[in-house]
């Protein structure tokens, strides 16, 4: 803050004492001249008190200026404490007392936020693990089973385990604390593992996997890594109505493409916000708006980057890139 934007500041805010000063110098002016007094008695007199006032007026800007430049110091350093804050009028200690209670109800509020939220968090966690015992239970029915609607219903659940999976993605992201654990991996191995959770719904939908070893390490976190490249490809196979999924790498790249629907170029700025569903979510096709949200927001925490290309009709093509710049390995 500019110390001549205080003074403008500091004269408007003391405008007032200084028209009711000279007001008085000129209505005693005016009442010696009535008398006959000699004007240099009038002049001396007039710069006594406008001396005065000059240096009342010095130490009294003082003090504002380092008032001033306290509150601007808190103001950019988000510190809510009064502590350096010194009130020296009995209105400026009641504005005080009266901020202090604030931001005692602003930590209380706070606190009980926080708790809730942890409550909440450990209620979902606890949930996610009792319900996928049924659900596996649920798998394993089905494969000593062998229905006609074994790979509908094994579809089904695999979904259901995603959005399970996508509830607990989002509340350990929006906690204080991610477990991430940041070490070197072979990045086929992720890729596989993914692709055998996500097997049935290829088989379900006749859908083509065509997948080519990329022969790469990486620096990332598997269980994170492995529940983007879930999503992504749960997405390449909701939006594809024939033909085959590509998986393969190059120079530290991993890019998922298929010959889906396609994204619409409107859509294409706006598919990483929050509960944005675009074209594709409202024509038919059910969407939480989520899952490249979070995938987005997986891949900025682990220093990889994603994008996406699209042509309407043709298909889409998810580049991940898989570089790991700004990470410590654990």
């Amino acid at each position: 803050m500019k110390k001549s934007r205080i003074f403008r500041d500091y004269i408007s805010e003391k405008k007032d004492f200084l028209i009711i000063f000279c007001m008085c110098v000129i209505i005693f002016a005016f009442i010696f001249y009535l008398y006959y007094l000699e004007l240099e008695a009038i002049f001396y007199a007039s710069l006594l008190c406008l001396i005065m006032i000059c240096i009342v007026t010095c130490l009294d800007f003082y003090q504002y200026l380092q008032k001033r430049l306290e509150l601007h110091h808190m103001k950019k350093t988000i510190q809510y404490s009064l502590e350096n804050v010194i009130a020296s009028t009995p209105v400026e200690q009641d504005y005080h007392d009266l901020i202090a209670l604030l931001i005692e109800d602003i930590r209380l509020i706070q606190k009980e936020n926080d708790i809730a939220k942890q409550d909440m968090l450990d209620y979902y966690t606890l949930w996610a693990h009792q319900i996928k015992l049924p659900i596996s239970a649920m798998n394993l029915l089905l494969q000593s089973d062998p229905s006609p609607l074994h790979f509908q219903l094994s579809a089904e659940l695999i979904k259901i385990e995603q959005y399970v999976d996508m509830v607990m993605s989002y509340l350990r992201l929006s906690s204080q604390s991610t477990d991430y654990m940041i070490q070197e991996y072979n990045l086929d191995d992720i890729i596989r593992q993914a692709i055998r959770k996500l097997s049935v719904l290829f088989i379900e939908k006749h859908i083509q996997i065509d997948f080519q070893e990329t022969h790469q390490r990486v620096l990332t976190d598997a269980k994170w890594l492995q529940y983007v490249i879930e999503q992504l490809l749960s997405n390449a196979v909701k939006y594809t109505k024939q033909g085959k999924v590509s998986l393969y790498g190059k120079d530290q790249k991993f890019i998922i493409q298929d010959t889906g629907i396609g994204i619409e170029e409107s859509d294409l700025n706006r598919i990483f916000e929050k509960g944005f569903t675009g074209y594709n979510g409202r024509s038919g096709e059910q969407s939480s708006g989520l899952g490249l949200y979070l995938c987005d927001k997986i891949l900025r925490n682990l220093s990889h980057r994603i994008e996406i290309k699209s042509v309407v009709n043709q298909g889409t093509k998810v580049i991940l890139d898989l570089s790991y710049e700004n990470i410590d390995i654990e």
